[in-house]
């Protein structure tokens, strides 16, 4: 047990050993997803998730109490007052942000048989002065730990695939078809197919998995997929599922 503080009060932390056990409903279903700012993340089925944006809704406000706090008198009441204000806005949105990571990741998790999402280097990825404060935003860092987390409390397997051009490939022919960050639409001059970007990169992370899993199942390594530290901290091994050799998807 331990006792933490946080902006809005004292809180009382117990630890303890269980062996937690998730039931999982095949659904017959395997699903890639491709992260965005646009939106959250869209499928290899063409849906998609809106982006929540908890820290751009409340950057107004937050900086209208950084004001207040500027304005105040160092070490008087009022300073410790506006300070508490301030933390506890920064608390509401990491809180928001973590909820909405666990739910969604739980909601996909749960009724998919498979998933296979990009290894982005999210490190790298906030170097970019234009772009880092809505990754940041966007915390996809906690989603996929939470993917991975609940992944191995189903039992299903969650690989990462790299990134390297697929948002560049066709999904349909795999003629490589350079594209900007503005360009939103996937126009293959070869086969003729034309999709939203994101979608045509999910199916390529789709595909990339499930090449990945079956070579992981002709090596013999197909329980060992990868492991990850779960949102708890704690390993956790995205060990495939025994369906994975029958499902409806792995053929």
């Amino acid at each position: 047990m331990r006792i933490v503080r946080r902006a809005d009060g004292y809180y009382c932390q117990f630890v303890v050993q269980v062996q937690r056990k998730v039931e999982h409903t095949p659904t017959g279903k395997a699903v890639g997803i491709d992260l965005g700012l646009k939106v959250y993340y869209a499928d290899s089925d063409g849906n998609t998730v809106e982006n929540p944006r908890h820290y751009r809704k409340a950057e107004k406000r937050l900086k209208r109490l950084h004001r207040r706090l500027s304005r105040k008198k160092k070490d008087s009441a009022n300073r410790k007052k506006a300070r508490r204000q301030l933390a506890k806005a920064y608390l509401k949105v990491s809180r928001q942000r973590e909820d909405f990571a666990r739910k969604t990741a739980n909601a996909l998790v749960s009724s998919h048989d498979f998933l296979a999402y990009e290894d982005l280097k999210i490190a790298n990825m906030v170097k970019n002065r234009h772009l880092s404060k809505s990754i940041y935003d966007a915390s996809w860092g906690t989603f996929l730990q939470w993917v991975k987390y609940y992944g191995s409390l189903h039992d299903i397997p969650v690989i990462a695939v790299p990134p390297q051009f697929t948002t560049q490939d066709c999904s349909a022919c795999g003629t490589r078809v350079k594209k900007s960050l503005s360009v939103r639409t996937h126009i293959c001059s070869v086969c003729g197919l034309v999709l939203d970007r994101d979608e045509n990169a999910a199916r390529n992370i789709l595909h990339a998995g499930l090449t990945l899993l079956l070579l992981m199942t002709f090596t013999g390594t197909v329980g060992h997929t990868g492991t990850s530290e779960n949102a708890s901290g704690q390993s956790a091994s995205t060990r495939p599922s025994p369906r994975g050799k029958t499902g409806k998807w792995a053929g």
